[in-house]
């Protein structure tokens, strides 16, 4: 489905992907884990267009090139992107934050069509249905990440790139969020993950890269890097 060929990308004359390649298959879910600043957040921003610049490479999408697509026209494609801290709009209602994840389907999406994809979301998010009307910026964090992943799949996404979806949640919570993306890739959902908790990437993905200095250290099957030696002392404290 998604393929990276030898990308580079950064920040204006700041380069922090080097000859990154990777690959997303259609049902799969895919998880990066590595170090802070090692350029994951910058890999997916890459992919969605939101910030991030290439210089050099390729992104793939159906064996379709993305490089002159703007980042509203990867959406319409059905790359949904959940950027890590959320970014939901606090003063909105929850309800208001999920209608606007379906604004650029709004040419071929009808009100029942949108109408179905929120009992779906709430199915997921029981809670969230619970407060429809209530502002986005007065829920729990853990309340506010359903949020942010229930209004990317109102896009109804085919490939959903999630950065930091566990990040200063409870534990239950991140319980919680774990059987989420296990049940969103059940029904069709293909995911490119970030996750600094490097077990809970490792444990719902079937393959995984590490990413390391803006290039990938090392890939493989999930359950054979949790084996991995340097993977286990570096990422998961054994």
């Amino acid at each position: 489905m998604l393929e990276l060929h030898a990308l580079r990308a950064g920040y204006g004359a700041v380069e922090v992907l080097h000859e990154v390649s990777l690959r997303v298959d259609a049902g799969e879910i895919v998880s990066l884990i590595g170090p802070n600043t090692a350029g994951k957040s910058t890999l997916l921003r890459a992919i969605s267009r939101l910030g991030a610049a290439w210089t050099r490479g390729d992104i793939v999408l159906d064996d379709r090139s993305l490089m002159s697509s703007q980042a509203h026209e990867i959406a319409g494609r059905g790359i949904a992107h959940v950027l890590e801290g959320r970014h939901i709009f606090p003063r909105m209602t929850v309800a208001e934050n999920l209608r606007l994840g379906a604004w650029s389907r709004r040419g071929t999406q009808t009100d029942a069509d949108r109408a179905a994809r929120m009992d779906r979301v709430i199915a997921l998010f029981p809670r969230l249905g619970e407060r429809l009307s209530q502002a986005a910026g007065t829920l729990s964090g853990g309340e506010q990440q359903m949020v942010a992943v229930g209004r990317a799949l109102m896009l109804e996404p085919r490939l959903l790139l999630l950065d930091e979806p566990s990040h200063g949640l409870a534990p239950k919570v991140v319980d919680e969020m774990h059987a989420a993306l296990l049940e969103i890739n059940r029904q069709g959902v293909s995911i490119l993950l970030v996750e600094q908790n490097a077990q809970l990437a490792l444990a719902v993905s079937s393959r995984a890269y590490v990413l390391s200095g803006g290039r990938i250290e090392l890939e493989g099957p999930s359950a054979q890097l949790v084996q991995d030696d340097h993977v286990r002392s570096a990422y998961l404290g054994i």
